[in-house]
Parts: C-alpha cells; structure tokens; sequence
C-alpha cells in the first residue's frame, strides 16, 4: 500500500521518465478544434491514450460526427483496437464523448510495467497525431 505522498512521487517519477525517454512535442489540447483533444492516461489498473471530444452539444455533436465518419480510417489504418464511446463518464460525472485504446493489467505503482505503458503510450499516440494530421480538415469543417 502506497501513502496518497508515495503515490504522488511515483506519477511523478513515471511522467518525468516517460518525457525523457520519448521525447516529444505532443498536440494534446493544441489540436485549434474547439473540445477536441488528445489525452494520456495512466493509473492503478491500465493505460490509455484518447481522443476526447468535450465540447457544448452542438460543437460536440458536429466533431463527434465528423470522427464517426473517419471510423474505418481510424481502425483500418491506425487502430484497430480503438473503442468508440459517444457518451463517456468521466470520474467527475461529467458526460464527454471518447475514442481510445488501453493495456490492461499495468499500474503506474509498478515500475516492472513501465517500460510496456511508456511504449504503449508512445504508440498509440503517435498514430492518433498521425490520423488526425491526415484528417484535421475533415474533422474541423
């Protein structure tokens, strides 16, 4: 069991290591679609990397849909384990709509897994950069 401190210090340390070991200028919230961003996540259980569309109803409902349409796409060339989720809880209660990928089975308190997660991270993001680079036309029109 890790103090709420341990556990801090952990994340920390993973963030840090994982920014020197892949060293790179993601686009996270800089994607210039207004609610739409990508997304790194790791905790106790499994990593995931997302696309996450959290925006008013109407901007939400038009990216959302423009993302739909791409899905193939998305699947045949980039992802093919990404999940589609329209409506999405987030642990705030708060309703966003989600695509992703996850690992199961690996935890930010368990340095054994790191390396797999920070890979795993690296992938997967880097496919999300690369389809939505392709597609960014499409997505914001």
């Amino acid at each position: 069991m890790f103090s709420k401190e341990d556990s801090r210090k952990l994340r920390e340390e993973f963030w840090i290591a994982f920014g020197k070991s892949f060293p790179n200028k993601w686009t996270l919230y800089k994607t210039k679609v207004k609610g739409l961003s990508f997304k790194f996540h790791f905790d106790l259980k499994m990593a995931m990397v997302s696309i996450d569309v959290d925006s008013d109803l109407e901007q939400r409902v038009k990216v959302w849909d423009q993302l739909v349409a791409l899905k193939s796409i998305l699947i045949d060339e980039y992802l093919p384990e990404a999940i589609y989720e329209d409506f999405f809880i987030l642990d705030n209660q708060k309703d966003i709509s989600r695509i992703y990928v996850q690992i199961k089975d690996v935890s930010i308190h368990n340095k054994n897994s790191w390396r797999e997660t920070m890979q795993f991270l690296n992938t997967s993001m880097y496919k999300i950069e690369s389809f939505y680079e392709e597609y960014k036309d499409i997505i914001d029109s």
